[in-house]
């Protein structure tokens, strides 16, 4: 019976009825799991993207044609944005070495709950711009214009804390009306750029439906905004979202156009060590306002807040957050209209530490208001010329970015970023298109390391090499020098012993530079794997895998 009884259920295993149902049983279990697979490996693409791309990312050979002029060179990085660090914060401290760097805007949010601008009781609301006032004054001490960001919801309104709705929607359309005529109208300043809220996503959970909606947020600011009298020009817009996402952006652009709201800009922030995600949003936001043609003539796009972690993170204390600052600008040139670097000054260290961190260009003002990397990183760019140069030749971890200014001289500036902060390099440059004759060599870093040297040439073409430790920022000018006297000759032709013939050497080549102060067994001046010093590495660590981007 039990041979019997086993045969059976052999045979019933077997049978063709059973056999499809074990077969869609196991395709089932196939199917999820290949599921499973796929969705784990797109939500990890960016790291699977970044793995291969770092594996086969090719070096540096850069060109830079002298009489190729693209234009004007576009500024991005010419805003800053400061967040909600103190309610006394103050620019006055600042106001010389942020002027230095050029601003064209200062964005400032925390407006309605750091500036006490809105007593009383709703229905009965009385304005007070006393303590806004002398922080307006700062930013256009600095010679740019206000960013404001309408947020957050005034208590004296509010429904519940600072990121609920108001009680009487009234309330919150009359609020923004006595901000744009006090700051366009009684201080007299144009082009202002109000922007409705900051990270409406996050702070107070507002969707772009519901309950708890932006778009009535939105439109009750753009009305108040409209009712203002006696204004000289600005711009209203918005959002201020967290990141770039498609469903917010067709949400806003559709009830704008349904409801006939002015709308100037779209916004939203970027805190990410992919630069390439960068263009991406550029990308996606332009083919994304083809199908508003209503729209497209019009609406500015503007990054509000970026940087390389919205978290607290080591490397903004560092040349980490020097060479990403850098590469980011270079990667946005000529694609986004207004980027801005997020933020102004720290605030202050429960631990009283100088450095913890934080975001700022600059420590608090209790640990000395100092200048750290970033900051001279933003100043570098800037002291480039006003007509942008061709650039060829960039490779996966160093970008750069050329003007020729007012004197004639050629300027470049070159970074080497690594999110994982291990890759050095030698980058060869090559000056191209230029007038044979004699040239000085000037390059300079960050920490004031700089480098001078006298070249001469019979040819158009001149080739240097800068060696550049993992994060680095320099600067390097070639600039024409009258004296008719060569300091250095093109090397000469010499004989290919091989093949009996003559080989030509085509262009002069400068001697490497190299500022790093390190040695490499190989060479003189460094080697591509050439690294910092350990006790370097131990202050400037980066984790090797970077983590996940969180607001808060």
């Amino acid at each position: 019976m039990i041979s019997l009884f086993h045969k059976k259920q052999t045979w019933r295993w077997f049978s063709p009825r059973v056999k499809t149902r074990n077969f869609t049983i196991i395709g089932g279990l196939v199917i999820v799991v290949l599921t499973i697979v796929v969705l784990v490996a797109v939500s990890q693409l960016d790291v699977i993207r970044e793995y291969f791309s770092r594996a086969s990312g090719k070096p540096a050979d850069l060109t830079i044609n002298t009489k190729a002029v693209l234009g004007p060179l576009p500024r991005p990085w010419r805003h800053l944005a400061q967040g909600g660090e103190g309610h006394d914060w103050r620019l006055q401290p600042l106001a010389g070495q942020v002027k230095a760097i050029k601003p064209a805007y200062i964005r400032i949010d925390h407006l309605y709950d750091f500036y006490d601008i809105v007593q009383g009781t709703p229905g009965n609301l009385s304005f007070d711009f006393s303590k806004l006032d002398p922080l307006l004054d700062d930013i256009l001490a600095t010679g740019a214009k206000p960013y404001i960001a309408l947020s957050y919801m005034p208590p004296a309104i509010s429904a519940g804390d600072i990121v609920a709705k108001p009680q009487r929607w009234q309330d919150w359309q009359l609020v923004v009306q006595k901000t744009v005529e006090h700051i366009s109208g009684t201080k007299g300043i144009s082009e202002v750029y109000y922007e409705v809220w900051n990270e409406p996503d996050l702070f107070g959970g507002w969707k772009y439906y519901g309950d708890k909606n932006y778009l009535t947020l939105y439109t009750y600011a753009v009305k108040g905004a409209q009712n203002a009298r006696g204004v000289k020009p600005f711009k209203i817009g918005g959002p201020g979202i967290t990141a770039l996402y498609k469903n917010w952006f067709d949400a806003l652009a559709k009830h704008a156009i349904a409801n006939n709201l002015r709308y100037d800009f779209f916004s939203w922030h970027r805190y990410t060590t992919n630069l390439n995600q960068y263009p991406k949003d550029i990308g996606d936001v332009y083919a994304w306002i083809q199908q508003y043609p209503q729209l497209e003539p019009t609406l500015e796009f503007h990054i509000t807040e970026w940087g390389h972690d919205s978290e607290n993170h080591t490397g903004y204390d560092g040349r980490y957050g020097a060479a990403h600052t850098v590469a980011g600008a270079i990667k946005m040139t000529g694609l986004v209209q207004k980027a801005f670097v997020f933020e102004i000054q720290d605030g202050k260290d429960p631990q009283g530490q100088a450095h913890w961190g934080r975001w700022g260009l600059f420590t608090h003002q209790d640990a000395g208001a100092q200048a750290k990397p970033r900051y001279y990183a933003l100043q570098m760019l800037d002291s480039l010329g006003d007509q942008r140069l061709e650039v060829s030749g960039e490779g996966y971890w160093v970008k750069a970015l050329a003007a020729r200014d007012n004197q004639g001289n050629t300027q470049v500036v070159v970074v080497n970023y690594d999110a994982y902060a291990k890759h050095s390099e030698n980058v060869p440059i090559t000056f191209t298109n230029i007038q044979p004759g004699k040239y000085l060599l000037k390059t300079q870093l960050l920490n004031g390391q700089a480098q001078e040297q006298q070249v001469a040439t019979t040819a158009a073409i001149l080739k240097t090499q800068l060696v550049m430790p993992v994060n680095t920022v320099a600067k390097v000018e070639l600039s024409s020098l009258n004296n008719p006297e060569p300091i250095a000759t093109p090397r000469p032709i010499l004989p290919d012993q091989d093949a009996g013939q003559a080989k030509h050497q085509p262009y002069p080549t400068a001697q490497p530079i190299n500022l790093s102060g390190e040695q490499s067994s190989t060479s003189p001046y460094g080697s591509a794997g050439a690294t910092q010093s350990t006790q370097d590495n131990k202050s400037e660590t980066i984790n090797q895998q970077p983590s996940p981007i969180r607001i808060y």
